[in-house]
């Protein structure tokens, strides 16, 4: 089959997906939540805005946008056909989600790729059950391995890039612009060093390295904190940084900065939220999460407008060790953090961004009443202050698909009640 016939079908398959969340993105609704969530994280009062976030939901992910269940032909397509599929389904449930009216094409980047940002390669041993796990097989398993580590680069190959913006403008026909992220590799997980570093040496193996080998420790953590600045400095120097590459693994609207849009660039680092987090340090004591995490990452944050720190991990006992990140706004409180005494640290200082178990909520039977309590618990932990809840990190619904939609109606409902007095 040609070309011409593949690009055809490709854009009929597109085209009807286009429309239909065109008519999503472009809904008056869209507005009312780029405002809930700019007043929200401009500290102002709001009803705590509600996500519902279901990308490590393996297997149901894989089924229903699994590469077996996509139309198009081209692969370039292929992530525009399922990256609509799951915004469709996204916005069916209805949460504080805002679906943006534009495509996001990702620029192709030079140098190493997403498994080897630091020069070698990632190593993982997968579990032999379908859907299992897998751990990390260290490749910095010496002290003198560490001469194997090289810079991240930033390079986009711009006639791979444009060839890519070409070919979904042509599917498209102009329904919707077609904007390209940038932005280098080395930025929000990618960029927190941890995540990395202990990809690449293991998780034990870098808690250890902190009473047995500080010294190498501190000279590795400098190189890779030094390695992701270049990365930043030179997109930047590029113009590759843009409205496109706010980060806060939430909504990243603020009165403080400019809102996302599609011709948002060139922009500084610092005209953007971004995204730290420390998740191996859980179990870290707060001085050590400190000297072997926070001092690195603090010259990465501080050249953003904004900060989100956290993700899984539970900062219960490190909200003072975090009000170092002068531009901090918003901090994550995890499921398995105290919420009341994170609550009461963080007062009205920053955004609460309250994750609630998912075990709890949609992943292991469905309980109304108890949904209802432990919501109506966790706001009224945090009732004077700004939070918002995200249910995230989905792995079953078991089967049942709906629970999604009536979770959302359900904690609106529990908001009504609780919030409609603050």
């Amino acid at each position: 089959m040609s070309y011409s016939a593949d690009a055809t079908h490709d854009a009929d398959v597109l085209r009807p997906l286009v429309d239909r969340y065109l008519k999503v993105a472009t809904d008056p609704i869209q507005d009312q939540r780029r405002r809930l969530w700019a007043d929200h994280f401009s500290l102002h009062p709001t009803r705590p805005p509600v996500l519902a976030t279901f990308g490590m939901w393996n297997y149901w992910c894989q089924t229903v946008f699994g590469d077996d269940t996509l139309q198009c032909r081209s692969p370039v397509l292929r992530e525009q056909e399922r990256n609509l599929r799951m915004s469709l389904f996204h916005a069916s449930y209805a949460d504080d989600t805002v679906f943006e009216p534009w495509l996001v094409v990702p620029a192709e980047r030079g140098g190493h790729g997403w498994e080897d940002v630091w020069g070698v390669r990632i190593r993982t041993v997968q579990s032999a059950e379908p859907g299992g796990a897998f751990h990390f097989d260290p490749v910095i398993a010496n002290l003198d391995d560490d001469a194997k580590l090289v810079a991240p680069v930033h390079i986009i190959d711009e006639a791979v890039t444009q060839s890519r913006v070409d070919e979904v403008r042509a599917a498209v026909d102009g329904l919707l612009p077609v904007a390209v992220d940038r932005a280098p590799r080395a930025i929000n997980f990618m960029g927190d060093i941890i995540t990395q570093l202990c990809r690449l040496r293991g998780l034990e193996q870098v808690m250890l390295d902190m009473y047995e080998n500080p010294a190498w420790l501190h000279r590795v953590l400098a190189f890779m904190r030094d390695g992701i600045l270049a990365s930043h400095a030179a997109a930047e120097a590029g113009g590759d940084f843009t409205l496109l590459d706010h980060h806060n693994q939430a909504m990243p609207y603020c009165h403080d900065l400019e809102w996302p849009r599609p011709d948002g660039g060139p922009r500084r680092c610092r005209q953007l939220w971004g995204f730290c987090a420390a998740q191996e340090m859980t179990l870290v004591s707060p001085a050590m999460h400190d000297e072997f995490v926070l001092q690195y990452q603090l010259p990465i944050m501080r050249r953003f407008g904004l900060m989100h720190y956290g993700c899984c991990e539970d900062l219960t006992r490190k909200i003072d060790m975090l009000r170092q990140v002068p531009n901090l706004r918003s901090i994550a409180v995890t499921p398995v953090a105290d919420v009341a005494a994170c609550a009461e640290q963080i007062g009205t200082d920053y955004a609460i961004s309250w994750r609630p178990n998912p075990t709890d909520m949609v992943c292991a039977g469905w309980d109304e009443l108890r949904i209802r309590r432990l919501i109506g618990e966790g706001l009224a932990a945090c009732r004077g202050g700004f939070p918002h809840i995200h249910l995230k990190d989905i792995e079953t619904l078991q089967g049942d698909i709906t629970r999604l939609g009536r979770w959302v109606t359900i904690v609106r409902e529990t908001i009504d009640l609780a919030w409609r007095d603050t």
